[in-house]
């Protein structure tokens, strides 16, 4: 290499030294901000299954009515941090649903929206959840059952719909005369924190039945 050519590429490599430095900065900001992820999911896992265990156990010990009946509003309160349940039977899928939708409450799984009605009061009981927890929710069809298991009874709803909404649309989280479920979560399921819509699914409670008097 002649000695005009050695200052030449000497100067190309310190031109391509910033962006070397930059691209590298940006994958290890990316591996660390998955790793970060993981590790807060992992968490978020664990404290899901001891939620989990504590609402089987409590379902184990203490005796449910025959038939479902309306609650108490002296009922309407979490016990050992737990409101009610979800179970979906075609997606072998339970688990214990939080009071709040707050991101510390949804980090551990579900959680009921605290200004909608409670199973077995009549109106719209709706509930939250991350998609990465929800990730196969999307499998669901019309028809498709959805149990919420409550300290008063298990209540029954078969899925009518779903539809994909802004984040600021909250036409779904409204009063409604009819008894219905409404499940909120983000979209694409596969997102994550990264995900700009919400799916939305509603069913409508099937038992029991309200157009036989209900409860």
């Amino acid at each position: 290499m002649s000695t005009v050519a050695r200052p030449q590429a000497a100067a190309a490599r310190r031109r391509r030294s910033p962006r070397r430095w930059l691209g590298l900065g940006l994958v290890t900001a990316g591996v660390a901000l998955l790793v970060a992820t993981l590790a807060n999911f992992g968490v978020g896992l664990l404290q899901e299954h001891q939620l989990d265990q504590t609402w089987l156990q409590w379902r184990a010990t203490n005796p449910l009515p025959a038939r479902p009946q309306a609650p108490n509003p002296a009922w309407l309160h979490p016990v050992n941090g737990v409101d009610f349940a979800i179970s979906v039977p075609k997606l072998h899928y339970l688990a214990a649903v939080r009071e709040g939708v707050g991101s510390s409450t949804l980090a551990s799984g579900p959680g009921h929206y605290p200004e909608m009605r409670w199973p077995g009061q009549q109106g719209n009981v709706a509930v939250a959840a991350h998609n990465i927890y929800w990730i196969r929710f999307n499998d669901l069809q019309s028809g498709d059952l959805i149990i919420l298991q409550t300290r008063w009874g298990d209540f029954r709803y078969q899925v009518t719909g779903k539809r994909l909404v802004w984040p600021d649309d909250l036409t779904v989280l409204v009063p409604t005369s009819d008894d219905r479920l409404t499940l909120t979560t983000c979209w694409p399921l596969w997102a994550g924190a990264f995900a700009t819509q919400r799916l939305i699914i509603t069913a409508e409670q099937v038992y029991p039945d309200p157009a036989s008097g209900g409860i």
